[in-house]
């Protein structure tokens, strides 16, 4: 078989439409977030230093994460869908990149147990967290050194008979002072693994709360498990563990979603703006420069979309995408910034007031290179 027709039957699968059903769930978030994010709530979320609960509240009323459980563990039994998820992440982020994370943050825990747990932990965990009420759990995979890499960890799980004992340090672990149980990666005798680890346990001591470049509105904190003793039952997947690699692809897909959300919602403002500022009596959109980096806003919005898509679709299609997701996340972490940054330079000196979002857009959008596990897919 050529070459060039071998690839497009491997990605057949990948289509640009959206479903009627994707269509719909996406103008239903679009509209939410329009009538109770943009504008003053993101800003005031962001200077308050504190999410608003009641949209939170509107926002898994939605359903989105609770639907692709089984209705044995508490869900509504619908198929799971990677893309519908990535959607989902754009759209939130579109509006607040911090409320994406916070409002998503139990899928994480959600998932990758119902995906990767054994039936006694579906059992034991899905249930307390597919609620009609949004309850916290949180994912602890980021470290605090120089070079990190989430498929290199430092915290270490060894086995002492019927436990697990946990040593390492943790950072950037959102609202973990709220959450229940915490998903806590960890070396397992040179295996990277993911462990169950109750808020409460006395080896799991949580700092004070970090203060971030952005991210504001979004609670985060230093952990350190010293000698933390988990049961063995509570190792994700049992004694062989589980698919970890999976599992990071998963949440960088996730990221990209949300960093083409945050680049959107930059070229979208700085567009407006561009249109509307008159000077020497003509809007700066007309001019060259201005034009320039509206054009290339647009295009590498467009291109991290299709990238983020592209990932979604090979597990969509129940295909690894450990490339996909790599490059996309990649991509996303350095578009975002680039793009954040345009639209700062666009609004010229109003950029850089914290009335206009586009400040907000750019500190946020720096997490996407440094943040992994905060959102899946």
């Amino acid at each position: 078989m050529p070459l060039m027709e071998e690839k497009i039957m491997e990605d057949k699968d990948f289509g640009f439409g959206l479903s009627e059903e994707q269509s719909s769930m996406k103008d239903t978030v679009a509209k939410l977030i329009k009538s109770m994010v943009i504008g003053n709530p993101a800003h005031d979320m962001d200077e308050e230093r504190k999410l608003h609960r009641d949209i939170i509240d509107k926002i898994w009323e939605l359903g989105a994460t609770v639907s692709m459980v089984p209705e044995e563990y508490g869900g509504y039994g619908m198929d799971y869908s990677p893309m519908m998820n990535a959607i989902f992440l754009e759209e939130l982020a579109a509006g607040d990149m911090a409320l994406a994370i916070a409002a998503t943050l139990p899928s994480t825990f959600i998932y990758t147990i119902l995906q990767m747990g054994t039936d006694e932990q579906k059992k034991k965990y899905l249930p307390l967290y597919c609620d009609p009420a949004y309850k916290t759990c949180t994912v602890a995979v980021n470290e605090p050194r120089f070079g990190f890499d989430a498929a290199t960890l430092e915290t270490k799980a060894a086995k002492n008979g019927e436990k697990y004992i946990i040593n390492g340090k943790k950072c950037f672990v959102p609202m973990a002072k709220d959450s229940g149980h915490l998903l806590v990666a960890a070396n397992a005798d040179g295996k990277m693994d993911l462990f169950i680890v109750e808020n409460g346990n006395p080896g799991l001591q949580i700092g004070e709360r970090e203060k971030n470049l952005g991210l504001y509105a979004l609670e985060t904190y230093p952990v350190t498990l010293e000698n933390c003793e988990v049961p063995a039952d509570d190792r994700v997947g049992g004694d062989n563990g589980c698919d970890y690699g999976r599992f990071l692809q998963k949440t960088r897909i996730a990221m990209s979603a949300i960093g083409t959300g945050v680049s959107r919602a930059s070229y979208e403002y700085a567009r407006e703006y561009a249109k509307e500022r008159v000077q020497f009596g003509e809007p700066i959109a007309s001019r060259q420069a201005i034009a320039f980096m509206i054009a290339e806003m647009a295009y590498e919005v467009d291109a991290m979309r299709l990238m983020t898509w592209k990932a979604t679709s090979a597990l969509e299609a129940g295909r690894e995408a450990k490339r996909e997701s790599y490059l996309a996340k990649l991509y996303a972490g350095e578009m975002t910034m680039k793009l954040t940054d345009y639209g700062v330079q666009i609004l010229g000196g109003h950029g850089f007031i914290r009335e206009n979002p586009v400040e907000r857009y750019y500190r946020n959008g720096r997490g996407i290179t440094i943040l992994e596990g905060m959102a899946t897919v």
